[in-house]
């Protein structure tokens, strides 16, 4: 039984598209290129993503606090510089895709497919008009904030901070909203307090997702979505992708693993269907060596990924099929309904 359930893992691996639709892998391949290396995604990265059978990764510009406010846009633009260093270095193995129909490329060529998008709008300050200058450079997914307070709106911090009244939106805030799903973008409310959430619901015309968050059900954590919130990305047309943050997993030690995680699925299929869940992983052990202080985590006790990187993935697959999940319903969750998000959302050819 145990080899015919991994058969039927590789299976699927081999089979089906995978979609991570949120990975901080920039920032390290920005700093190894600082230190003269080369073809960093190629050696560091793209080993991992064949071994765990992922196609498409939607890379985050996540700026660290040092660079924030006025190094922001420069650190985001180095980024993106680095990952078109990258491409140019190994361009038969890495596509950025700025279309769904270079997604289907990067799927048809066995590329790796590299999507960008903010995790907090830092990086155009309070310029609208540098939004633009992004889109052409290929960003295409808004994350408005990360877990702190910038001009477009408040961010939901990791542990309970000392501060003042929060906010919502600002009038900076939703205008970006607008203007980015007029140029092609669209939204992403991962990171977000609760009144920024309720004001992008009431503004946004296009799908909303969540790449990387859970459930508050499970894990009464201000970082995952209360059930309320999961029904309105699902109304929204959203999808939620799974986090393996271990604190966004579970409470008890012996769940923060892939059956922890399988256990958010499954209440939000409950709540809102199959085709609102997604994988946002959000794997961060890979970065803590170079950069200590990249997990805001204080605590005596680290926190930690819950799977293993990209390479051990099939491990919650095969928890999704011990829980009696259909083949094509884990189409779905391992990158089907990313995708259709992305074919909806996608669509300005440059």
């Amino acid at each position: 039984m145990r080899q015919e359930l991994k058969t039927h893992v590789e299976q699927i691996h081999s089979d089906f598209t995978i979609v991570d639709a949120h990975f901080d892998m920039l920032g390290d391949v920005l700093k190894k290129r600082r230190m003269g290396y080369t073809k960093v995604i190629e050696r560091d990265f793209i080993p991992d993503f064949i071994s765990g059978g992922v196609n498409i990764v939607v890379a985050s510009l996540f700026v660290e606090n040092q660079y924030v406010p006025e190094m922001a846009m420069r650190n985001a633009l180095d980024q993106i510089s680095a990952l078109y260093e990258e491409i140019e270095e190994s361009p038969d193995k890495i596509i950025i895709c700025k279309t769904y129909q270079d997604i289907l490329t990067a799927i048809k060529n066995k590329q790796l497919g590299v999507i960008l998008s903010f995790e907090g709008a830092e990086p155009i300050g309070n310029d609208l008009k540098l939004l633009r200058i992004f889109y052409e450079l290929g960003v295409r997914i808004l994350g408005l904030v990360w877990s702190r307070r910038n001009y477009a709106g408040d961010g939901c911090h990791f542990q309970q901070v000392e501060e003042g009244q929060k906010g919502g939106l600002t009038d900076f805030g939703v205008k970006l909203v607008r203007e980015a799903e007029k140029l092609g973008m669209f939204i992403d409310v991962s990171h977000l307090n609760d009144e920024g959430f309720w004001d992008v619901m009431k503004i946004a015309k296009k799908p909303v997702i969540a790449s990387h968050s859970n459930s508050r059900s499970i894990v009464n954590h201000p970082r995952n979505l209360t059930d309320e919130q999961i029904k309105a990305v699902a109304k929204h047309g959203g999808v939620i992708g799974m986090n393996a943050y271990s604190d966004f997993v579970s409470e008890e030690t012996l769940t923060k693993n892939a059956e922890g995680l399988v256990k958010h699925v499954l209440h939000i299929v409950d709540l809102v269907g199959i085709k609102h869940i997604g994988l946002g992983f959000d794997f961060c052990d890979l970065f803590t060596s170079s950069n200590p202080n990249f997990l805001p985590d204080k605590k005596e006790k680290k926190s930690f990924d819950v799977i293993k990187g990209h390479k051990n993935i099939k491990k919650f697959t095969e928890r999704l099929i011990i829980h009696g999940f259909k083949d094509e319903e884990i189409k779905l969750i391992l990158g089907g309904n990313f995708l259709e998000i992305y074919k909806q959302s996608l669509t300005k050819i440059n």
